[in-house]
């Protein structure tokens, strides 16, 4: 089930709060929330969800959903792209991390965090794809650089 538009940024970032707070914990290492980091060139500031101090972690976090009736959200497919596309700036020895809410719509297979790495694993080099439950994270993409 969808959040309505107004709940969608309270729920987005709690989720981040909770992804960054679960991943530090995993990963032994303190995450800063909002951690700008330069990229481009000439380089220009972008904020990512959270990322280390020294930014060799960097994670990204999507509290995305399936359709109501079950399609697939475009805008959210792109959303997803665009984090990739600024993930792909990074540092290669950068651990780049896609952190998603585990989403199951009744009659898929597939989470929407595995259909969207099935449809797009090929943009994925060197990002990891996390599926966020309550009971786990769990790694659906794994890519070399």
């Amino acid at each position: 089930m969808q959040n309505t538009n107004s709940e969608n940024p309270k729920v987005g970032k709690a989720f981040q709060e909770e992804v960054c707070q679960r991943l530090s914990e995993q990963f032994n290492v303190p995450l800063q929330l909002e951690k700008a980091i330069p990229i481009g060139n000439p380089p220009k500031s972008h904020r990512f969800d959270c990322a280390s101090a020294d930014s060799s972690i960097v994670v990204e976090c999507k509290c995305y959903t399936w359709t109501d009736s079950g399609n697939i959200p475009s805008a959210k497919m792109m959303g997803l792209n665009e984090a990739v596309f600024y993930m792909s700036y990074l540092p290669a020895e950068t651990r780049k991390i896609i952190a998603m809410k585990k989403a199951q719509f009744p009659g898929r297979r597939e989470t929407f965090a595995e259909y969207y790495v099935r449809i797009n694993g090929h943009l994925l080099s060197g990002i990891e794809i996390l599926e966020v439950s309550p009971e786990e994270i769990r790694l659906v993409h794994l890519s070399q650089t």
